[in-house]
């Protein structure tokens, strides 16, 4: 479930980009300051259950048709190694060298490690 979940997502962030809607950083900025907040301690049902007064069947009748518009143009595939990928490797060799590709993934495992342990103490603390 959880490597579907995730390429959908990337193939989504790759069509952003190659589209013209947003940058790399415009895509990470959009996940990690706004869904990966909610989706560190619930998933995307528990997300909308929540983000409805009426729960998540109020939601649905709420924003389906505003998903219903954006997903035909969800429809194509984006080949993520022809020219977006240009796009996508000058972006991110400009964010972090590729000499420092090391040093940024032992800061990226401290903070799921920092992450996991403060999810830990929450969930002790004030229940899941």
């Amino acid at each position: 479930v959880m490597n579907r979940m995730q390429g959908a997502l990337l193939e989504e962030a790759f069509r952003l980009v190659a589209d013209g809607y947003a940058s790399i950083e415009d895509v990470d900025i959009g996940i990690r300051e706004g869904l990966a907040l909610r989706w560190s301690f619930m998933g995307p049902f528990e997300t909308i259950d929540l983000n409805a007064p009426g729960g998540v069947r109020d939601y649905a009748e709420r924003y389906q048709s505003i998903y219903e518009r954006i997903f035909p143009s969800m429809q194509r595939r984006v080949d993520w190694t022809g020219d977006i990928m240009d796009t996508v490797e000058e972006q991110r060799r400009q964010a972090v060298p590729a000499e420092q590709l090391g040093e940024r993934q032992v800061w990226r495992d401290r903070r799921l490690m920092a992450l996991a342990a403060h999810k830990r103490r929450v969930d002790k603390d004030i229940g899941r």
